[in-house]
């Protein structure tokens, strides 16, 4: 005889394990991402000179500051949607390695962001003793880190989520193509550390793997049974 008092529990507690709802923490991700880059917009680009970087690094102490903040704060919801994201792909059935890809990019590029946000941190901490050789290299940190550390990883996670499913039909293929574009340019901007000739590439990349997150976080199936097939085009 089956003790039903103790497999219902059982079963509604495996149903509640997909995780906290993606788009309320894509949402966050963008927010605080967006808020980030606004504040940040117009730090130094690297081809600007030593002097001019600590210049501005004394005279906008505070707002680098809060923008290291969103920018470390970004790191926390990207790194809870790659989480659920990967969790919900094995779900739905997903075995190949496009799953543990996304997962593996995902939290590179979360760790990237945090990093370069704790180096804008100290850098608004030490711009009043540092010398200009110092504030160029901690601003090349925070490109690096920021820029191509970033959005290069970023690209494998919204690589492999979109090859899966474009194969499996989990999101309508425009869409699934789409995260194949923006993986591609994401990826490319890697060059970007060779020549600033694809500087284009990062914002592209940013922004394009930003609205691809929050559409794909409405499209993807929470399980197997809302597979539709080639209905969902």
């Amino acid at each position: 005889m089956t003790d039903t008092s103790t497999t219902a529990p059982r079963a509604a507690g495996r149903r509640q394990q997909g995780g906290p709802p993606l788009i309320a923490v894509g949402l966050a991700y963008g927010v605080l991402t967006l808020t980030g880059v606004i504040l940040s917009i117009r730090t130094p680009q690297p081809s600007a000179g030593a002097a001019a970087v600590l210049a501005y690094d004394r005279s906008h102490q505070t707002l680098m500051q809060v923008a290291g903040f969103f920018q470390f704060a970004a790191a926390a919801p990207l790194a809870i949607w790659t989480a659920t994201v990967y969790r919900r792909l094995r779900t739905l059935g997903v075995t190949a390695p496009g799953a543990v890809i996304a997962l593996s990019g995902g939290l590179l590029a979360a760790a990237s962001l945090a990093l370069s946000g704790l180096i804008s941190w100290t850098i608004s901490q030490t711009a009043s003793a540092a010398d200009p050789a110092l504030a160029r290299m901690l601003g090349d940190l925070v490109f690096a880190a920021g820029g191509a550390g970033f959005v290069v990883p970023l690209g494998l996670l919204v690589a492999g989520v979109s090859v899966p499913a474009l194969l499996l039909r989990l999101t309508p293929r425009p869409w699934a193509w789409f995260g194949l574009v923006v993986a591609a340019v994401s990826e490319l901007s890697s060059l970007v550390l060779l020549t600033s000739g694809l500087d284009a590439t990062l914002p592209a990349g940013r922004f394009g793997s930003l609205i691809w997150l929050v559409a794909v976080s409405l499209l993807l199936p929470h399980s197997r049974h809302e597979v539709r097939g080639p209905g969902r085009e």
